[in-house]
């Protein structure tokens, strides 16, 4: 086994773990994805601790919880005060590459980032933030003026991360962060050749999208399905490039997303939500060298704190003291059980489309392989047994037959609130706290 493998890590934006053909979606087109995970570990209950674009990023790039790194709302720097990932591999000796939506640097969504701002990336082509796929800027390592991506930007992108893998230093290995918009709204505008492949009329809802729901719902899942096969080509065209370079075997390649999309499921939209639609999102990690290319799938929880200290140990790189989060490389090998049995998920300061105005609640909660269990500030909100009800219509927190698996559940999340130092104060409290200046729709004011 070589010493230190490369790593190419895909981050989607706002894919939910159900819209995958592999997870059983009966009309979502993804042939490359499903045969990616023919050659994957998949983990079914992969949870994004906080759903929502920057707390989550922010969780990924330092192995830390929100409450830790203070990043709850979109919108906020994230001050390098934790050893980032780019920074952990770099002192490894690895190359270190960002291309696409960065979304932690909280001065704007279009200006420039300094290298000072860019948490130990070197290679960089990237911008804050945009969701206009058709007409898509970024800078280019210390260009201040930007540049344009071509067309579709997925692809551009992922023609970009195809250059810089072709033109690499062999001498060193990389690792390489592609971070895609799509599926995340507008759910228009992915390539003619893509769209013309759902017919808003014959999407299959899921049972838990109610009836006025359900018209906007297939018009918006038509769309997301079209972004998601543009994604299953271009993740083919990384997936052969590594092949033909004669790096496939000793590279670690990740895909997943920061968080999913509810889409009209329990009569909601977007993100930020503890239920399965918003939470959930797709994880499959290939690394031939150790992992074989056989398909297996596991259902133990995973959290996004959780990426970074596997990742590194999978390197062969030691994990920074400033991480919370378990390394699950060992579980992945074969060598020792899960390290964890559920994962956090929390929504600290609700805002935008999950604001108080829309329903929104702070919350913490957890995942377990079966049970989804969360607490609102009033105390026991909601208990789901997965397992029996994968649609979460039946919300068990106030059945008498359900009181002793929901004091067991309380129980271990109240322990893991208590590990995080997390006394589950109203939003408010920690936006003062912070010290972050929100605007009317309870996040931190930003310009395109």
């Amino acid at each position: 086994m070589s010493k230190h493998p490369n790593v190419v890590f895909i981050l989607s934006d706002q894919h939910r773990a159900q819209a995958l053909g592999y997870a059983g979606n009966p009309d979502v087109q993804t042939p490359h994805f499903d045969a990616l995970k023919e050659e994957s570990l998949s983990l079914t209950t992969a949870v994004s601790c906080i759903p929502v674009c920057t707390p989550m990023r922010a969780c990924l790039l330092t192995g830390q919880y929100p409450l830790t790194h203070g990043i709850f709302l979109n919108d906020i720097y994230l001050r390098p005060a934790a050893v980032s990932m780019a920074e952990a591999f770099a002192e490894g000796g690895y190359d270190t590459a960002y291309i696409g939506k960065w979304h932690i640097d909280g001065h704007g969504r279009s200006g420039y980032i300094p290298p000072e701002r860019r948490q130990g990336f070197d290679f960089w082509r990237t911008l804050e933030c945009t969701h206009s796929y058709n007409d898509s800027k970024y800078y280019a390592d210390d260009e201040k003026e930007p540049r344009k991506w071509e067309g579709y930007d997925a692809e551009a992108q992922t023609e970009c991360a195809i250059e810089y893998i072709r033109g690499r230093d062999d001498s060193k290995p990389f690792m390489l962060v592609l971070a895609w918009g799509p599926p995340h709204a507008p759910y228009s505008g992915a390539p003619e050749k893509f769209s013309s492949m759902y017919d808003p009329s014959a999407i299959t809802l899921r049972p838990n999208v109610p009836k006025d729901a359900q018209e906007a719902a297939r018009a918006d899942i038509a769309g997301y399905y079209a972004h998601t096969s543009a994604l299953d080509e271009y993740i083919k065209r990384l997936l052969d490039h590594l092949e033909e370079q004669g790096i496939a075997d000793n590279t670690i390649f990740v895909y997943t997303s920061d968080h999913g999309d509810m889409l009209g499921s329990q009569g909601n939209v977007k993100k930020q939500q503890p239920w399965d639609e918003s939470i959930l999102v797709p994880f499959l990690i290939r690394y031939p060298e150790l992992l074989g290319r056989h398909g297996r799938e596991e259902p133990a929880p995973m959290n996004t704190p959780d990426i970074m200290p596997t990742l590194l140990e999978l390197a062969g790189l030691p994990i920074p003291e400033t991480v919370e989060g378990n390394s699950y490389a060992d579980f992945f090998l074969g060598k020792t059980a899960c390290p964890a049995d559920a994962a956090l998920i929390q929504c600290i300061s609700p805002f935008g489309q999950w604001s108080a105005k829309y329903g929104g609640k702070e919350y913490r909660g957890i995942r377990t392989d079966r049970y989804t269990y969360a607490r609102d500030l009033g105390g026991p909100w909601l208990l789901y047994d997965n397992r029996k009800d994968p649609y979460q219509q039946r919300n068990l927190c106030d059945d008498p037959k359900s009181s002793a698996i929901k004091t067991q559940l309380d129980e271990m999340l109240s322990g893991m609130l208590a590990e995080r130092h997390d006394k589950f104060l109203d939003g408010s409290t920690y936006v003062k706290m912070w010290d972050y200046p929100v605007g009317e729709n309870g996040t931190v004011p930003w310009e395109w």
